[in-house]
């Protein structure tokens, strides 16, 4: 149940901050989507949706793009 919690307001923070006209807001998406990806895998695995639990591997990776991208680089 908890995991839900963080999955929606990490997701939800993500989406957003990922649309926002100024890029110091943008950048934040990737730290919320990433800081997301945990709570993800933990109830896909614990849940045997295991489609969704392979799916969460290539949205850290989006994610990680993004932190590369905005904060690496």
């Amino acid at each position: 149940m908890i995991e839900q919690a963080f999955i929606a307001v990490c997701g939800v923070t993500a989406v957003w901050l990922s649309q926002d006209p100024r890029e110091a807001y943008r950048k934040w998406a990737c730290i919320f989507g990433l800081a997301a990806q945990p709570f993800w895998l933990y109830a896909t695995y614990k849940a045997g949706q295991w489609g969704i639990f392979f799916l969460c591997f290539l949205y850290a990776y989006s994610w990680l793009r993004g932190f590369r991208n905005n904060w690496l680089k």
